[in-house]
């Protein structure tokens, strides 16, 4: 669907309290969505408070979640007030809720139907008024019928579903998240910059997105820092990013059109550091080179 149509569903949603699942590919704009249910809803004076759940294990995300009292464990010096309780009257955001263990789930389920959480080394539930919005990067119906997420929690969660396609497949979004992020960073940073060029946005339209919703945020991130006019063009943007436009990868078998997106992604990501990138990817700074310059990544008077 295109960002257009879930926007115009958006209010609806966000009014109706109900639970929701988004589901949606690394760097989707998962988060972005999730926070505009919350803004839209009569939750938005209340706190937004994400966790990621693939980033903890589930002793640590049990405390982080249900909290803890002091004495519950070694080092719990004094009570500690979970997500959910940090997250009353407000909205809860669990992404990638399909890394959780079964255990941690049927905790889960617990919590969102008694309304009740009891902090770890406690007997005394507390009464938490929140909203749940989960997301994963799986198909969650899929995970439950090969039983890696439980049934129950899923139809629990599963009122409303929410898909968002890799960035890729739907390029009549871009222009529409690119002045999103302009008007974003137009605000953080306090600038006045219009918008991009006839070219950038050409260039843009052309790019596949290995990285998503979350590279296109990078990358005028990155061009607001190297414009000082008005308006981005191609001269601000990275110069990886910009070499692309003059390679042969749109014509390469997939897999190694994929190696090269991914050599592109890190060199971004390592400011274009070529001995981090290839200690990165387990390979020589030689072996990197070359395939550096088979995908046309190396920019002219940088060939060394």
């Amino acid at each position: 669907p295109r960002l257009n149509e879930i926007i115009s569903f958006l209010p609806d949603i966000a009014q109706s309290e109900s639970t929701v699942i988004i589901e949606g590919p690394t760097g989707s704009g998962k988060e972005l969505i999730a926070r505009a249910i919350h803004q839209l809803s009569p939750r938005k004076n209340g706190p937004f408070i994400p966790v990621n759940c693939a980033a903890l294990p589930d002793s640590l995300l049990e405390s982080e979640l249900f909290g803890y009292s002091k004495g519950a464990f070694t080092g719990a010096t004094r009570d500690k007030s979970g997500r959910f309780q940090l997250a009353h009257k407000g909205t809860l955001f669990l992404d990638e809720i399909s890394n959780t263990s079964l255990n941690f789930q049927a905790d889960l389920l617990r919590v969102l139907e008694d309304a009740r959480i009891t902090p770890l080394g406690s007997t005394r539930p507390v009464k938490v008024d929140v909203r749940i919005v989960a997301a994963c990067n799986a198909d969650l119906s899929v995970l439950t019928r090969e039983e890696k997420f439980r049934q129950d929690l899923y139809y629990r969660l599963n009122v409303v579903k929410i898909n968002l396609p890799a960035l890729r497949e739907r390029k009549q979004d871009i222009p529409l998240l690119t002045d999103h992020f302009i008007r974003q960073f137009n605000l953080r940073k306090e600038r006045d910059i219009q918008g991009v060029s006839p070219e950038v946005l050409a260039f843009l339209m052309d790019y596949p997105f290995p990285g998503n919703v979350r590279e296109l945020e990078n990358i005028i991130e990155f061009a607001f820092i190297a414009c000082k006019g008005p308006v981005i063009d191609m001269v601000h943007l990275p110069k990886e990013l910009a070499a692309v436009k003059n390679t042969v990868q749109h014509h390469l078998p997939e897999a190694e059109y994929m190696e090269a997106e991914k050599i592109r992604t890190m060199l971004l990501q390592y400011s274009n550091s070529r001995p981090d990138v290839a200690q990165a990817l387990g390979i020589s700074r030689t072996t990197l080179w070359r395939k550096m310059k088979k995908y046309g990544l190396i920019r002219a008077g940088n060939e060394t």
